[in-house]
């Protein structure tokens, strides 16, 4: 009941904020949509999708010696969708989804520090053919798995794409925590890479 309490009160704070915010202003000009790779390479490969919704920005222009230097820090509402698989076995499938924020520093040559924080995850695994026995009777058991609690946490770099809106590459490495699992908590270590692009041209 707490778990669901919280993503209730952050989905409200996420709802309230964009309106007030952002009155008068497109979708698609605070919208960064990406597409990546989400795995750890060795085992569990897949893709995720995913969008970006600029919440705050603040722009600080420093005057130096060989010209003004822009650097930017944004505040980012972000919602992702992914699926991986182990291909060698195909026992380790999994759909995961995580919406939270993204804390973004921007240098003047475009490079990117990228902090993101989802408080609201789930994952949910996927097994192989099962069955269950029950007293004398043995039956199959439909879409076999679990479901779990799975908040993560994120840090990267990427680049901005020069004079272009919100596009541009990023490389993340990802820690999220699958709860209940068993008695406890399993951590699990994640590579993203992909790209962000925006309808918009300028």
């Amino acid at each position: 009941m707490k778990q669901y309490t919280i993503i209730f009160l952050f989905v409200y704070a996420v709802h309230f904020q964009a309106q007030s915010q952002f009155d008068g202003a497109t979708f698609l000009e605070r919208t960064a949509f990406k597409i990546g790779y989400h795995g750890n390479v060795f085992s569990d490969n897949g893709l995720h999708l995913g969008a970006e919704y600029l919440w705050k920005e603040k722009i600080r222009v420093k005057e130096k010696r060989k010209g003004p230097k822009t650097i930017t820090h944004q505040l980012l509402f972000n919602g992702s969708i992914g699926y991986v698989t182990n291909f060698t076995n195909r026992t380790d499938n999994g759909l995961h989804t995580h919406y939270g924020l993204i804390w973004r520093r921007t240098s003047p040559k475009r490079w990117q520090w990228n902090l993101e924080v989802n408080p609201l995850g789930y994952y949910r695994s996927f097994l192989p053919e099962t069955f269950e026995v029950k007293g004398d009777e043995v039956s199959k058991v439909q879409f076999p798995g679990r479901s779990y609690y799975a908040p993560s946490v994120a840090i990267g770099i990427g680049r901005d794409r020069p004079e272009k809106r919100r596009s541009g590459w990023y490389l993340n490495l990802n820690c999220t925590l699958r709860t209940p699992y068993n008695a406890g908590t399993l951590p699990t270590f994640s590579v993203q890479y992909g790209h962000r692009f925006n309808f918009k041209k300028k």
